[in-house]
This record gives C-alpha cells, structure tokens and sequence, in this order.
C-alpha cells in the first residue's frame, strides 16, 4: 500500500477535544520538516540542472493535479512580484485548467496526455524543465506530462510522498519525501501538502537566488505593487544607501526598483 493511503496512527477522531486534535495534527507535522531536509541532495541535483537551462532562456513548468496542482500555480505565481521576473519564466499548470483551482473538475487527472497538451500552449524548447507534483506518484495527468516533457528532450524532476512510483521512475530527478500516514487517512492535502510546498520553496527561491534575482538577502527586484512593498523598498534603498526616506523613497519611484535605484544612486554620487 502507498504510504499517502496508509490508516491514520489516530482512531475514533470524532471523539477527541479539540485541543488534543490539535495536538496531534501538529505532532504530525513536525515530521515534515526532517523528511524534507533527508531529499536536499536530490533537491539540488535538481536545481543545478535548471538555472543553466533558465540561463539561457528556459522556463519552469510545474504540472499537478488537485492541492499538487495549486501548489505549484501557487508557487509559480509568486515569482513575478517577489523577483520581478516574468510571469512565463515559472509557469503552474494544472489538471482541468484554471477553474480547477478553485473547485475540483471531474476526471481531469485522469488523462495522461493532457498535461503535455498544455505544456505546448506555450511553446516548447529543449531549455525548459518540466517538474511533475503528485503526493500519490500516480496520477496520470502528470506522469503523462513528464513522459512526453522527457520524450521530447525536456528535463524532468518530481516531487511526490511515496517511494518507488511510477512517476519517480518517469523523470530524471525525483525527490520523493515520504512523511509517513496522514492524520487524517488519504488526506494529501495536510502533510503531503506541506511538503510539496516546502519544497517548492526551496526549488524556486534557489533557482531565483542563482539567476541574481536577489542581491544580500533582499528582494531588489521585487514589484512595487503596493504601499507596503514601497515601504519596504525604501527603507533598504536607506539601508544601502544611507539616503533619508523621502530621498529613498523618491529615488525609488523614479527608478522602479531597489536594485535600479541604489545602482542609479553609486552610479551619480559626487
């Protein structure tokens, strides 16, 4: 039996307070987080494949079904206003297309060579890379898209809870975090979930720091889409500059982003 559809360690659920529910779920999940640190090898195999692929003008795609499938539309959607990169640099595809992000389309995931299909909306190159999601390893709609994504010279990578799945067996990089039986049994959405996304994490912050779209630790390119995120920006223009805010702030807005505007700064100081 796959892990992810192993009986729950907890019985009677029904009867428990809701503290000690609370407890238990929480005990769960602290196991997350080690399961995931046992894969950071196979996590950067992963990703030192990709940046030289994005480097030269590759993509990331992310296919899932379900929570897999809104983890990583989740994740790629990130992207653009955290590292102001475009938004077809990681793109989150997933099955039944974007009404499935919100309520579930029947028998989307079941077709294997669906996923493949709407890779090729967007154009294909051998540069791409290809990272299928599935708590399960078998869901067809992604193992389907991998398959085809590797047939036709793509690089694939996965990210799923079971050991030795199918889907494992269909990419070149696999990173398989197996957290053990849901607290709630079948139920991928909490632990497997968490996982997915950790990694996520991990993958495309990496990838983002690698390509220099960060600079120390900030955001420098990060869009200016709200009075928080000016804010933000503003103060580490004061950070490295040691400009006062409305100096900063001015500078900022005039120059469209951190890193623009503390470059713009050096470049014209007396």
């Amino acid at each position: 039996m796959k892990t992810t559809e192993s009986s729950s360690k907890y019985e009677n659920l029904e009867r428990m307070e809701v503290s000690e529910l609370l407890h238990h779920i929480n005990a769960e999940d602290h196991k997350v987080a080690p399961a995931v640190k046992e894969n950071i090898p196979a996590i950067s195999a992963l990703v030192d494949q990709i940046v030289p692929r994005m480097r030269e003008g590759g993509r990331l795609f992310y296919i899932g079904a379900g929570t897999s499938g809104r983890l990583g539309i989740l994740d790629a959607s990130e992207c653009p206003p955290t590292y102001g990169v475009p938004h077809d640099w990681v793109i989150g595809l997933i099955a039944g297309g974007d009404a499935a992000i919100r309520k579930a389309v029947e028998n989307a995931e079941d077709d294997p060579e669906m996923a493949w299909k709407d890779i090729q909306e967007y154009g294909v190159s051998e540069l791409d890379s290809v990272i299928g999601i599935a708590a399960s390893g078998s869901t067809p709609y992604v193992i389907g898209g991998v398959k085809a994504a590797r047939e036709n010279g793509l690089l694939t990578g996965c990210i799923t809870c079971n050991t030795e799945s199918l889907l494992a067996r269909s990419v070149e990089f696999p990173i398989e975090v197996v957290v053990g039986p849901e607290f709630v049994t079948g139920s991928t959405r909490m632990k497997s979930g968490t996982a997915q996304k950790l990694v996520l994490n991990m993958i495309s912050t990496t990838v983002m720091i690698k390509l220099g779209r960060v600079k120390g630790n900030k955001m420098v390119d990060m869009q200016l889409s709200n009075a928080k995120l000016v804010d933000r920006g503003t103060k580490m223009i004061m950070e490295a500059t040691g400009l006062d805010y409305q100096t900063a702030n001015d500078l900022l807005l005039s120059e469209g982003s951190v890193r623009n505007a503390t470059e713009y700064y050096y470049k014209n100081k007396a």
